[in-house]
């Protein structure tokens, strides 16, 4: 059995990056198709000199920093790769690699983190926070429109979907028609683990400061909460802001290395998480940590934040609703057991996620042998 693993873009080793790592080490000769791979060397490290193949975009100058103005011509780079060669396909899908062109004889299994967002639903919401003026904005809608036909057509030569997390199996359904199986994405527990000292007197949110991870909401609440200690991890568009209206209670370090991150996981009183996500690695590390985390009740975090036991969810992207969930927390914080956090985050654990897609693959290629003996018995 030749294998092949569709990637979108490999620039940074983080989220899905981990996860195709992860495939690549559950099929080990596999081969990697990408649109474009611009991993350091000490990245390129995880995949153990696997071939990476990206398409045409790699040569477009400027292709390193712009590819993401390159979405209009991605549909057809990812279906330039020839795969013909292989017999299962496995797509690490978010934008564009699930549209990879197979044949009737192939296996495709398509790991899904959502359909294209900014395409579907996120549309409105992407367009009115890109800058563009009125022609700009006119074009892209135009090309949004032609990939969604694309996006839709495409999902017709995905054999089965794995969505990521029980919410994003159901975005699958409503704009593919298509049902799914669920496996949650791996959490490095063995990097993410609790220390030695005590629990400090202060909470501690990371991510990246773009709008819909509503970092800023959480600053904002905190301003209005000068007893409370907030350390902020991460940098990006909302930077400015946070930093701008951070008042003497509030830490804003930007960027920041895993070690750092990793120090306040292990000492912070909670993490907050207030941004909807399609399934949210960043409440399981710190849930590794023995962390609780204090969480927006929607989105994956419904699935991987157990209220009550490992956390506690609010239920409006608001700054009161932060702050009446960070009063609700305070009365009954010395009542959550960090052995049972840490349990839980195991459960989403490297090793589970390398068994469940393993024999989940495994069975679905055992599926289509036997479906490929019946019509070549009946030839």
């Amino acid at each position: 059995m030749k294998v092949a693993l569709v990637h979108e873009w490999l620039t940074t080793y983080a989220g899905s990056d981990k996860v195709l790592a992860e495939m690549s080490a559950i099929f080990p000769e596999a081969d990697i198709f990408c649109l474009i791979n611009f991993l350091s060397d000490k990245d390129r490290g995880h995949f153990n000199g696997r071939s990476i193949t990206p398409s045409f975009l790699q040569k477009v100058p400027l292709s390193r920093k712009y590819y993401t103005y390159m979405l209009p011509m991605m549909p057809l780079a990812i279906e330039q790769h020839d795969l013909s060669k292989y017999d299962l396909i496995i797509s690490n899908c978010h934008a564009v690699a699930k549209g990879v062109i197979t044949t009737q004889r192939q296996l495709h299994v398509c790991y899904c983190y959502t359909p294209m967002r900014y395409a579907w639903d996120l549309q409105q919401q992407y367009l009115d926070g890109s800058g563009f003026g009125p022609v700009r904005r006119a074009l892209a809608r135009y090309f949004l429109h032609k990939i969604r036909i694309w996006d839709q057509r495409t999902s017709n030569g995905v054999d089965h979907f794995v969505a990521c997390s029980k919410y994003i199996s159901g975005r699958i359904r409503k704009t593919y028609r298509r049902e799914s199986d669920v496996i949650y994405p791996n959490v490095d527990t063995d990097h993410y683990t609790p220390g030695n000292g005590s629990r400090e007197d202060f909470y501690v949110t990371a991510s990246r400061m773009v709008p819909y991870k509503q970092m800023h909401l959480i600053v904002e609440a905190f301003t209005k909460m000068p007893d409370k200690r907030l350390v902020v991890i991460g940098d990006g568009p909302k930077y400015r802001y946070a930093k701008s209206i951070a008042t003497p209670n509030i830490d804003i370090l930007g960027f920041q290395h895993n070690a750092v991150l990793l120090d306040h996981l292990r000492r912070c009183k909670a993490f907050i998480f207030a941004s909807e996500e399609d399934f949210g690695i960043a409440p399981l590390e710190a849930q590794a940590c023995g962390a609780p985390v204090i969480a927006f009740g929607r989105g994956g975090a419904r699935e991987t934040v157990v209220d009550g036991v490992t956390g506690l969810h609010f239920h409006e992207q608001t700054t009161a609703a932060i702050i009446d969930a960070v009063s609700r927390f305070e009365a009954v914080s010395d009542t959550f057991d960090r052995q049972a956090i840490r349990a839980h985050a195991e459960t989403f654990s490297t090793a589970v996620f390398r068994e469940r897609f393993a024999r989940y693959v495994g069975d679905r290629w055992a599926e289509h042998q036997r479906h490929l003996s019946r019509e070549d018995a009946s030839a």
